[in-house]
C-alpha cells in the first residue's frame, strides 16, 4: 500500500471523514470531521477520497508552531512559561493586619504571577543597561542595584518549581 500524503482525504468505518495532518513512521495524524484528531496505524483499513501524492515528511503543524515559539522567545521579550512548585498550587496567600481590621486573600497563583513579572521587567532593564551608550562604570553602578534587588527577593524562590528560575543576588566570598 502507498502511503497516504498530508492533505489527503479518507473515510474511516469508526470516525468518519477526516483529513491527513501529519505522517509518522507508525501512524496516519487525521483531523475528522466528528471526533477530531485521531492516530490510526499505517496499515489499518480505510476509504481513501482523495489521495494527496507527495512528500509524507512535510513539515507538520506541531513543528512549524515549535520553530516559531523558540524564536519568539529568543528575539521578543516573551519569556517561556514559569511553573510554580506543586505544593502551591490552588493555594493562596493571607495577609493578616496587626490591627483588627480585614485581613486580605489573593491565590497564590496570581501572586507568583506578579513575582515572575518582576523577575522578567528586571532581566529586560539588565539587558538594556548592558546594551546601552552609558559608559562601563555607569553601567555597573546600575548593574549592583539590580543584584541587590534579585537579592531582595530570593524569599519567594520557594514558590518556584525549577531552581533555574531562582532570584539569585549578590554571592558571599
Amino acid at each position: 500500500m502507498k502511503l497516504l500524503g498530508i492533505g489527503s482525504r479518507i473515510k474511516h468505518a469508526a470516525h468518519g471523514l477526516g483529513v491527513v495532518t501529519n505522517v509518522t513512521s507508525k501512524h496516519y495524524w487525521v483531523t475528522f470531521m466528528d471526533s477530531g484528531l485521531e492516530t490510526i496505524d499505517l496499515d489499518e483499513s480505510v476509504e481513501v477520497i482523495e489521495a494527496v501524492d507527495g512528500e509524507v515528511d512535510t513539515v507538520s503543524f506541531y513543528e512549524v508552531e515549535k520553530v516559531m515559539k523558540n524564536l519568539l522567545q529568543r528575539w521578543s521579550d516573551l519569556t517561556p512559561t514559569v511553573a510554580i512548585a506543586d505544593k502551591w498550587k490552588g493555594g493562596k496567600l493571607v495577609m493578616e493586619p496587626g490591627t483588627p481590621t480585614q485581613s486580605k486573600e489573593v491565590p497564590i497563583d496570581t501572586f507568583f504571577h506578579k513575582i515572575v513579572m518582576v523577575r522578567d521587567r528586571l532581566r529586560v532593564m539588565e539587558q538594556k543597561i548592558n546594551a546601552s551608550n552609558l559608559d562601563d562604570a555607569e553601567k555597573v553602578e546600575l548593574q549592583q542595584y539590580i543584584t541587590r534587588i534579585y537579592g531582595s527577593l530570593t524569599t519567594f524562590n520557594v514558590l518556584f518549581k525549577s531552581q533555574s528560575d531562582y532570584f539569585v543576588g549578590e554571592k558571599t566570598k
